[in-house]
């Protein structure tokens, strides 16, 4: 009997997921014993990899939670312990699996969705639209990375609440494999988690073009996100170093302009659409942040003009996509002080004022994002001709 109960319990473990990886702990060689005697005690050992591992207590507990209420079990104990490195380097090749060591995670052959959010200059909200798309997607069961890319205007980790008081969540360790932490169900990183000690609202980076070009190659080379659904880079505002970089290093993503309706906001985010088309990518479309805002009477408060959106994918589409497919204007954003509010507390507004008119535009700009079809030329698919 106890046998049997040491089968369900191993089923019961599968529930448990490494946080950081996403993946049952059981497939990643995490458990390291399970014993059940005839009373029912179950003793279960774990190993995690590193020393001060960060989700140590959520996997003990989640463990501990999975086995007590696994049928049979009177009580239950959990031991913890850490890999060698001889485990640690077979749990570091059950994660990259065939992909191999130290190579693009998002090249042509991944069938990653990789959306680029652009601006023409700053201030447009563009961090934020990213951040509630990812939680918008994640929402929706998809799995998700976002890339900070503004290097030097680095927001991401505060949006998504992954920096308190000065000190950035960082990422996991383990050898030469570098896990981002997960926040709302995406998985972040960014330069801002390689501080050190250093409090990131008083540190500036100030960094050249091969350094640019650099930092975004390590990002997709050396962070291991998994296997994705969606990957979001956030780019800098303008057309510089890092939206060339990434126009090279992953010719294959789309780009969503992210604009405000003053027409002089539009003149400039063409532009940044423009760099992109250069580069062989695609404009999917246009996002209008910042529109007008709800007064008590029901009146609209256009503080920042109005049609700046409908501008930008027109011009776009005067200019067809390589592909040959128009650029449309997927939504119009509305000013909205909870929107903010909830930026500023690290939680994204589509989680935590989903019914709020800004967040709501969102969540269906994110739906139409996720049913658009993705072309797959020039991708090589797992099958061969029989």
């Amino acid at each position: 009997m106890s046998k049997e109960i040491e089968q369900a319990v191993w089923r019961s473990l599968e529930s448990v997921r490494d946080p950081e990886i996403m993946q049952p702990i059981t497939g990643l060689g995490m458990v390291r014993r399970v014993e059940v005697d005839d009373d029912g005690q179950a003793r279960v050992g774990i190993s995690l990899t590193i020393a001060g591992c960060p989700a140590a207590r959520r996997i003990e507990a989640e463990t501990h939670d999975a086995v007590a209420q696994t049928a049979g079990v009177s009580s239950t104990e959990i031991t913890v312990d850490v890999m060698s490195p001889s485990e640690r380097q077979a749990f570091i090749e059950r994660v990259r699996g065939s992909r191999g060591n130290r190579v693009s995670q998002f090249g042509p052959e991944s069938l990653t969705r990789v959306i680029a959010v652009t601006s023409g200059k700053g201030g447009v909200g563009k961090s934020s639209i990213t951040t509630n798309l990812a939680a918008a997607f994640a929402a929706q069961g998809l799995s998700v990375g976002i890339i900070d890319a503004d290097i030097f205007g680095f927001s991401i980790p505060a949006l998504m609440g992954l920096a308190h008081d000065g000190q950035v969540a960082a990422p996991t360790r383990v050898d030469d494999l570098m896990l981002p932490p997960v926040a709302h169900g995406v998985k972040v990183i960014s330069i801002g988690m390689f501080l050190g000690d250093k409090d990131p609202r008083t540190t500036a980076v100030s960094w050249r073009g091969p350094m640019l070009h650099r930092t975004i190659e390590q990002f997709l080379r050396d962070v291991w996100f998994g296997d994705l659904d969606v990957l979001l880079l956030d780019l800098p505002p303008g057309t510089g170093d890092i939206a060339i970089s990434v126009g090279q290093l992953l010719p294959q993503a789309e780009v969503v302009v992210v604009t405000t309706p003053q027409a002089a906001a539009a003149d400039v985010a063409v532009r940044s659409a423009l760099v992109a088309r250069q580069t062989g990518q695609r404009v999917v479309g246009v996002i209008e942040n910042m529109a007008g805002l709800m007064q008590p009477d029901g009146t609209v408060l256009e503080l920042f003009g109005s049609g700046g959106g409908k501008i930008v994918a027109e011009r776009l589409t005067e200019v067809e996509n390589p592909d040959g497919t128009k650029v449309p204007l997927l939504g119009s954003v509305p000013l909205s002080p909870a929107f903010r509010e909830s930026g500023d507390e690290g939680r994204p507004a589509v989680l935590a004022a989903p019914h709020d008119p800004a967040s709501a535009e969102i969540l269906r700009i994110a739906r139409a994002l996720t049913i658009r079809p993705r072309g797959l030329a020039g991708t090589g698919l797992p099958i061969s001709p029989a």
